[in-house]
């Protein structure tokens, strides 16, 4: 099967562990690192930030239900009455509204493909836990789910021109002793900002504030969504993680030991030779 973006063989473990608990002596890093410990999300979509522009959410006439909420489940049919988003945003939804309501097909997310997520999208993950590795210079964001890994280059500027890629470009830093802010561009367009599969350009600029509970046991996320090739305004949407005692484990999205998962449902990239 295809495989992308590095694995966690690509750097030195044991390093980076050192440089963590190095980082965590420093009373004004907080101390996300992973050894037994992950960070789970359970609600899959964003929630919005009261005073900005929404998200895309679900139309109130088709309500959205998950599988672990009362009453039937149902799939994504996104509103598309909202007033942020471009005319050609508006028409891509559309054309996956229909799929559902006109043609009776099922309401795939962007992960059945198990394509990357992109940011904001690697927070949409959830199930399985994301682990943090810190050092001094890279923070290392890790999805336990087709191990895709985020690389947050710490307290250096962006480059000139990035070339677009799955992930894009991240920079970070450190504030108030408890928040992990991340900054991410270069982005390619071939990713969705959320579970309704709103796209957006190249020109899409986030920028994350990993905020660490007084306790150490759970993370807000807040970010701030930015394209003004999709949408007219900015917006901010939320996220909550809570630590879990959990091993790394590799789950792999797209196969099993019988087959793959969603064979027939969704198109999973396939490459001819192998990456190693």
């Amino acid at each position: 099967m295809f495989r992308f973006l590095s694995r966690i063989a690509a750097v030195s473990g044991v390093g980076l562990f050192v440089a963590a608990a190095s980082a965590a002596e420093n009373s004004n890093v907080p101390n996300f690192a992973s050894t037994t410990d992950g960070w789970i999300a359970i609600n899959s979509d964003f929630v919005p930030v009261p005073g900005s522009p929404k998200p895309v959410v679900f139309d109130p006439k088709y309500p959205f239900r998950r599988n672990d909420e009362p009453g039937q489940a149902t799939y994504r049919i996104a509103d598309l009455n909202n007033r942020n988003l471009k005319p050609w945003v508006v028409a891509e939804l559309k054309k996956w509204n229909d799929k559902v309501l006109v043609s009776g097909e099922l309401g795939t997310t962007p992960r059945w493909s198990c394509l990357p997520g992109g940011v904001p999208g690697f927070s949409i993950f959830v199930v399985e836990p994301v682990y943090v590795i810190q050092s001094p210079k890279e923070v290392l964001l890790i999805y336990s789910g087709n191990r895709e890994v985020r690389h947050v280059y710490m307290d250096v500027p962006h480059s000139n021109n990035p070339k677009p890629s799955w992930y894009g470009e991240s920079v970070g830093h450190y504030e108030n002793g408890d928040t992990l802010v991340i900054d991410t561009i270069g982005l390619n367009d071939r990713t969705y900002v959320d579970l309704f599969r709103t796209p957006h350009t190249t020109a899409l600029h986030v920028i994350e504030r990993w905020k660490l509970s007084a306790d150490g046991k759970a993370i807000d996320l807040r970010a701030r969504v930015e394209d003004p090739g999709a949408f007219k305004a900015p917006y901010e949407v939320t996220k909550h993680y809570t630590k879990v005692e959990t091993p790394w484990l590799e789950v792999a999205c797209a196969e099993n030991p019988i087959g793959p998962v969603y064979q027939g449902l969704d198109p999973i990239p396939q490459a001819e030779t192998p990456d190693f």
